[in-house]
C-alpha cells in the first residue's frame, strides 16, 4: 500500500517545500493536514495540483499572512485561499464541524477536529488526510479501502439530503477515477432528485459536469444511477465524446452547447447553469445554414445534429458564376437561403441548378 511518504513525494517539489513550512510555521501545538482531492489523487498515483489544508489549533489568517502570498480571508468560514506564484490557489481551512439546519442550503460551521472535519465531507476517498511534517495518513472513515476496491461511498445516510449536489459531484468523480457506487450512494439517489430544486449548489456542479476530461461518461453515471431526468438526452454528448476520442478538440463551451441541444427549454436551462450566452449562441450557429470551414465547432456539432445537411453555396461559388462582386451576390445568396427555407433545395446540386435557373431570370 501507498505510504504517506509516499504521497509527499508525488507532490510537486514547490507545492511540497511550502505545505512543509507552512507546518513548520503554525507551531508545535498545531495540526496540519493536507486533506481532500489532493490526497486521493496521490494515492493513485498522480500528481495533485489543487492543495486544501485543514489546520487544527492555528490561526488561519495569521498563518496566509505569514506566507508572504496574497490571499483572501472569509471570516464566516475562518478559511483563506492564498495564491501561489504560479496562480493557483491553496485553501487553508479551520478544522470544523457542521450542520444542515435547512437541507440544500449552506451549512452552520463550528469549530471542530480534523477527524471532525474529515467526517463531515462528501465522500470516503475524499476524507483522507496527510499530517504535515510527518506524512502519516489519516483514514478515520475507511477512506483507503474503498480507494483500493475503487468504490465511491458517501460518509453517512443522509448525505445527498443535506446537500443535493453531492450526487453530481459523485458522478463527476466516478467517471474522472473509474470508480464503481456503493450501494450506499445508489440508495440516496431518491433523496438528492426530491431536494434538485431546493439546492442551487446542484446546478453549479452540473455547469462543472461540462468541464469534465470526458462529461458524456459523468452524465451517464448519472443516468445509470437512476438520476436521468437531471438531464436532457445524450445522444450529443455522446457524439462529441466519439469526436474527441479521435482526436479533435472539443471545448466546454462546445459540450455545454451540445447539451443544450436536446433541452425542453434551452434557455431557461442555460439561464440556471449559468453558461452565459456562448453555448446558446454556438447552438444556433451550428443549426444554422451558414457556412463553417472543417474543424470548426459549428461544422462539428452541425454534423452531429444534423447529418443530412449540406454546406450551402457561398459568396464565392456565387461569384464564379459570373456575377460581379457586390449586391448582386449577396441578392444571389438571400435567393438561395429562402429556398432553403421553404425546402424547394435540399443539396449543393440543387442549389447549383437555382442559381443557373436565378441567373437565366436575370438575365
Amino acid at each position: 500500500m501507498v505510504s504517506g511518504k509516499d504521497v509527499l513525494a508525488q507532490l510537486r517539489p514547490d507545492d511540497r517545500a511550502f505545505l512543509l513550512t507552512l507546518a513548520a510555521s503554525a507551531g508545535p501545538s498545531a495540526r496540519v493536514a493536507l486533506v481532500g482531492g489532493a490526497v486521493r489523487d496521490a494515492l493513485l498515483g498522480q500528481t495533485p495540483l489543487d492543495l486544501d489544508v485543514v489546520l487544527e489549533g492555528a490561526d488561519v489568517e495569521a498563518l496566509a499572512a505569514q506566507t508572504g502570498l496574497p490571499f483572501i480571508f472569509h471570516p464566516a468560514f475562518q478559511n483563506a485561499a492564498v495564491t501561489l506564484p504560479d496562480g493557483r490557489n491553496v485553501d487553508l481551512v479551520r478544522s470544523r464541524r457542521e450542520s444542515y439546519p435547512i437541507a440544500g442550503q449552506n451549512p452552520l460551521p463550528e469549530v471542530g477536529t480534523l477527524e471532525d472535519d474529515l467526517r463531515r465531507r462528501d465522500f470516503s476517498a475524499n476524507a483522507l488526510a496527510l499530517l504535515l511534517p510527518g506524512g502519516e495518513i489519516l483514514d478515520v472513515v475507511g477512506g483507503l479501502a474503498d480507494l483500493q476496491a475503487g468504490v465511491l461511498r458517501p460518509l453517512h445516510g443522509r448525505s445527498f439530503h443535506d446537500d443535493a449536489s453531492r450526487l453530481i459531484r459523485g458522478a463527476r468523480l466516478a467517471a474522472r477515477l473509474g470508480l464503481t457506487a456503493h450501494p450506499d450512494l445508489l440508495a440516496q439517489v431518491p433523496d438528492a432528485l426530491a431536494l434538485a430544486e431546493e439546492t442551487p449548489r446542484l446546478w453549479a456542479e452540473l455547469k462543472l459536469l461540462l468541464s469534465e476530461p470526458r462529461p458524456y461518461l459523468a452524465a451517464q453515471k448519472l443516468h445509470e444511477w437512476g438520476a436521468g431526468e437531471l438531464l436532457p438526452k445524450l445522444d450529443t454528448l455522446a457524439a462529441l465524446d466519439g469526436l474527441a476520442q479521435a482526436g479533435q478538440e472539443v471545448s466546454p463551451q462546445t459540450y455545454a452547447a451540445g447539451f443544450l441541444a436536446h433541452a425542453a427549454d434551452a434557455d431557461a436551462l442555460a439561464e440556471r447553469l449559468s453558461l452565459g450566452d456562448k453555448p446558446a449562441a454556438l447552438l444556433e450557429r451550428a443549426l444554422s445554414d451558414t457556412f463553417y470551414p472543417d474543424g470548426t465547432p459549428e461544422r462539428g456539432l452541425r454534423a452531429i445534429l444534423r447529418p443530412d445537411a449540406y454546406e450551402p453555396l457561398t459568396g464565392k461559388d456565387v461569384l464564379a458564376q459570373g456575377i460581379p462582386a457586390g449586391k448582386g451576390v449577396g441578392a444571389a445568396l438571400a435567393h438561395l437561403a429562402e429556398l432553403r427555407r421553404a425546402g424547394q433545395v435540399r443539396s449543393q446540386e440543387e442549389e447549383r441548378a437555382a442559381l443557373e435557373k436565378y441567373l437565366e431570370h436575370l438575365l
